[in-house]
């Protein structure tokens, strides 16, 4: 689905995870955060909001102390190995779920997506798995 946009995968125990995400951010690339718990890294929060602000007719994100390009072809995923995962309500309420095995045979497993849709149509995704 993604492998031809440049899917790049990580996990937020990787050492350079977060300038993986800001490069994904920047140049529109789709990221896949694997294996996350119940909690999220706070780093997360701008892009789970889609907290994206114009200066000068650029769109841009803060990250951190960063402040970075947002390219509207961003797709952000995540995954879990969580059975049966429970994610505060400020999380929830920043995303869609969608469950895999309703999208589509290439999806294998629990998969579930979250879809955030922006005010110009674009759309970011989120997603966690779980394995039974």
């Amino acid at each position: 689905m993604e492998r031809e946009n440049k899917l790049q995968i990580t996990k937020l125990s990787d050492a350079h995870y977060v300038r993986t995400l800001e490069n994904c951010i920047t140049f529109g690339n789709p990221l896949l955060l694997e294996n996350v718990g119940e909690e999220l890294d706070p780093i997360l929060e701008p892009v789970l909001q889609k907290a994206t602000y114009k200066q000068q007719g650029v769109e841009y994100i803060k990250l951190g102390d960063n402040q970075i390009n947002f390219n509207n072809d961003f797709r952000f995923y995540i995954t879990t190995a969580l059975r049966n995962p429970h994610y505060l309500p400020e999380i929830s309420v920043k995303v869609s779920c969608f469950r895999a095995r309703d999208l589509g045979p290439i999806h294998t497993g629990h998969e579930l997506v979250f879809e955030q849709k922006n005010g110009h149509g674009n759309s970011t995704q989120f997603g966690t798995t779980s394995s039974s």
